[in-house]
């Protein structure tokens, strides 16, 4: 049976203790709430273009925005294909609910992954001919995965042990790492397999309790600087297995992510004041209103000459009355008179 070498370095126990700190920030923030489909959709697409970006993808962040909202763009059919597939890679795991992860779950992750990519009988299938990964630069091979007959077995083999193993054994984190290591090791497809990879490792941590609102992009950290991702996994085979250095790597990325979710989210909550004068009760805030408050956030303060700027297709009088709300609310007071008011966050 599977069983996973690494050891619990002091850099994979800092990296749990940033993501478990922020975790609670972004799940316990009294202003989220107001802001999760802004958010939810942000880590969506982020995901979606980093995750098909890093295999090939030419499609820049605004194109694969403009293909997830439905329209139309000039690109290769193929890469308007991979960002629609993986759309709908994300929803299938968003919705998944059950305990377990299984050869028929990887292969329909597969399936969407490659839909009208791949030959029909290549897709949701195990690969039946032997594989190697390449050097796009130089050609040379960096990875012979195992040969295809191994597949099956090594995939039941590492499923039994991931589906055996509760959080309470091995961190949710780092079961996800794993999760994402090992299938990248097999290789059990002809493409598409660090998407399934990836895709997998995400639905790990959902089903650990990990999703932490959908507001996270595990693909981005990835994408940005590609060379170190690729030298993380390919050093576990220079260790003869050892997955610490990848876990290292996989728990750094992860924190990061997270810390710049947690700012953001502890920026948009003002400060404990005002959680305590709610009560920790979140708000509901309009669209104009989260505008607004990211405005004061940014500059330090709104005045009524730049409302137009702000909202060119609003009056003066709705914006007023946005205010008018976030004053009642707590979140926002005006300071001064006539043509010099301001309005700022209360602190």
């Amino acid at each position: 049976m599977y069983t996973p070498q690494f050891t619990i370095t002091n850099r994979i126990l800092k990296f749990i203790g940033t993501i478990e700190s922020a975790k609670e920030v972004i799940e316990n923030s009294p202003l989220v709430p107001a802001w999760e489909a802004k958010f939810r959709e942000d880590a969506m697409v982020r995901t979606v273009h980093h995750g098909t970006h890093i295999e090939g993808n030419e499609l820049n962040l605004t194109e694969a925005e403009k293909v997830l909202a439905g329209a139309k763009i000039v690109g290769r059919e193929r890469d308007i294909q991979e960002v629609l597939n993986y759309r709908n890679v994300l929803k299938f795991i968003e919705s998944y609910d059950k305990q377990e992860l299984s050869e028929e779950v990887l292969k329909h992750i597969h399936e969407l992954t490659t839909h009208r990519i791949l030959a029909e009988e290549a897709v949701g299938l195990y690969r039946k001919t032997q594989v190697v990964v390449k050097n796009s630069a130089t050609g040379e091979v960096t990875f012979r995965p195992p040969p295809a007959v191994e597949v099956p077995f090594l995939i039941v083999s590492f499923l039994t042990w991931l589906n055996a193993t509760s959080a309470e054994d091995v961190h949710a984190v780092l079961k996800a790492g794993i999760t994402h290591y090992e299938i990248v090791r097999i290789h059990p497809f002809l493409d598409g397999n660090g998407r399934v990879a990836r895709a997998a490792a995400t639905l790990s941590l959902f089903r650990d309790g990990y999703d932490i609102k959908r507001f996270f992009s595990l693909e981005e950290h990835y994408d940005r600087e590609p060379v170190p991702y690729y030298e993380a996994l390919q050093s576990v085979a220079k260790l003869e297995g050892n997955i610490t250095g990848w876990l290292e790597y996989f728990t750094e990325g992860l924190a990061i992510e997270l810390t710049r979710i947690k700012e953001k989210v502890k920026s948009l909550s003002t400060d404990l004041k005002l959680k305590k004068s709610l009560g920790g009760q979140p708000l509901a805030l309009s669209e104009r209103q989260i505008k607004i408050v990211e405005f004061i956030q940014e500059n330090g303060f709104l005045q009524n000459k730049v409302f137009f700027e702000l909202f060119p297709m609003i009056s003066e009088d709705t914006v007023l009355r946005e205010l008018k709300d976030l004053m009642k609310k707590g979140i926002v007071k005006k300071e001064g008179s006539t043509k010099g008011v301001r309005y700022v966050l209360r602190t």
